[in-house]
């Protein structure tokens, strides 16, 4: 587990908005547990109260840790057009001809998961428990964020367009509205990638073609409704806010033929899948039968100050609850 450095500084503002929202993240990680061969499911299915709490992990440090953002999105039109054929797909090949620092400016997320799935891959070999766990939870995160289209752009909170505030409003307001009132999360069964790089890359496409859908659709629904329409206040704990209306919000999910269901499915099996992938690549290991099964005091205590940070950091930035 990689230490937290405590004397960091806790950032006063972050300009990117990176999440499914905190409750989505965590369901993500819960649903794809159920998609795992029994082998798996052995430690998995004990360890899912775990798995879906720590999915929020990588959130809360950006908190703290300022390169952590760049492992959340790619602004992927920043290589040309589409399917950004500029950009080479594999890292070296990247870094020499964009340099490091442009690609960890424009987000390096592919790139990252292929290196968490690394991680997880070994954490199975080593047969260590508390590191399966813990980057079973952290991927997952970074694998979400790879279907989500504004992570795929540079308009990433229609900032460029007049529209700030779609971030939240497309990745955390319509899927707390809806998924568990209307949406299916019966989605089959893990799959092995043969070829997980091949596999982030086409998702991390998809999401870039919606990401203009995402945009336009909500400014021309915008357009057809009135502002005390389109907003609500809503009473959260002692926080008052103004909030998209659920008519709004269910007008724009419409719009998208629901589109936030589908790109949350395919979260799910993705997840379940690179987790999948890790396992079958590290030999199969009998999963009954690990070592370090608990956290130790320390590690337990960086879980309790990545937390203490965040709060500290949510409180003067947003949050993305």
């Amino acid at each position: 587990m990689k230490k937290i450095i405590l004397s960091v500084v806790i950032l006063c503002f972050y300009e990117k908005i990176f999440c499914w929202g905190f409750y989505m993240h965590r369901k993500i990680n819960y649903y794809a547990v159920f998609l795992l061969p029994p082998e798996m499911m052995v430690l998995y299915k004990p360890n899912i109260a775990f798995l879906s709490e720590h999915a929020v992990d990588p959130d809360k440090r950006r908190y703290v840790v300022s390169a952590e953002g760049a492992h959340h999105y790619i602004d992927i039109d920043r290589y040309g057009k589409y399917p950004f054929s500029e950009l080479p797909r594999n890292w070296n090949e990247a870094v020499v001809k964009f340099s490091k620092d442009t690609l960890q400016t424009y987000g390096i997320g592919p790139w990252w998961i292929q290196t968490m799935l690394q991680r997880l891959t070994n954490a199975f070999r080593e047969k260590d428990q508390a590191k399966i766990l813990h980057l079973s939870a952290e991927i997952g995160h970074y694998i979400a964020d790879a279907h989500v289209p504004l992570h795929t752009c540079l308009n990433h909170n229609g900032q460029l367009s007049g529209q700030q505030g779609i971030h939240a409003f497309w990745e955390s307001r319509i899927p707390e509205l809806f998924a568990e009132k209307e949406w299916d999360f019966f989605i089959g069964k893990a799959q092995y990638l043969s070829h997980p790089a091949d596999f982030i890359w086409k998702r991390v496409l998809e999401s870039a073609a919606a990401a203009d859908t995402v945009l336009r659709y909500e400014k021309e629904l915008s357009s057809s409704f009135a502002e005390d329409k389109k907003f609500s206040i809503q009473i959260k704990g002692a926080t008052i806010a103004r909030q998209y209306s659920e008519a709004y919000a269910a007008a724009y999910n419409k719009r998208l033929n629901n589109m936030i269901e589908r790109r949350m499915r395919q979260s799910i099996y993705a997840v379940a899948s690179f987790w999948f992938t890790a396992w079958v690549n590290a030999g199969q290991p009998d999963l009954k039968n690990l070592r370090h099964q608990n956290f130790t005091e320390s590690e337990l205590k960086e879980f309790e100050t990545l937390d203490s940070l965040w709060k500290i950091g949510s409180a003067q930035t947003y949050e993305c609850e």
